[in-house]
């Protein structure tokens, strides 16, 4: 039996002048990667990292790192998020490439979704790239 992937919010942005990556995910049931979108899960993992990000705005003023693509949510196998994406994280924190990151992590993920809203909108999760 494969294991079940875990989902992953994150947020490439710099806080005060200095790089930062929150995380925030939950390990999915099976066959969850059957629905067109992350859902009711993606929904919460989203509002729970934008709400650790605005708790942080006070460490100083807060801008998007990597465009649209600041506020992922990524869906990886569990041995990938516990293995890998530390060094990608520390890499990138390290003042890596953020085109190198992003490719990595597209690379890496079985799905992928840009999170984005729109005024009078609910939040949308977006393919991705």
């Amino acid at each position: 039996m494969a294991e079940a992937p875990y989902l992953l919010a994150l947020a490439l942005v710099e806080i005060g002048g200095q790089r930062a990556l929150p995380l925030n995910g939950k390990s999915q049931a099976a066959g969850a990667g059957d629905a067109s979108d992350p859902g009711d899960d993606g929904r919460a993992l989203a509002l729970e990292l934008l709400l650790r990000l605005w708790q942080r705005s006070d460490e100083g003023p807060m801008q998007r790192a990597a465009g649209e693509s600041s506020l992922l949510l990524v869906e990886l196998p569990l041995e990938v998020m516990s293995e890998q994406l530390p060094l990608l994280k520390a890499n990138w924190l390290a003042g890596g490439e953020t085109a190198t990151l992003l490719s990595s992590l597209e690379e890496l993920a079985t799905r992928a979704w840009r999170i984005t809203i729109a005024k009078y909108e609910p939040v949308t999760f977006i393919a991705w790239p």
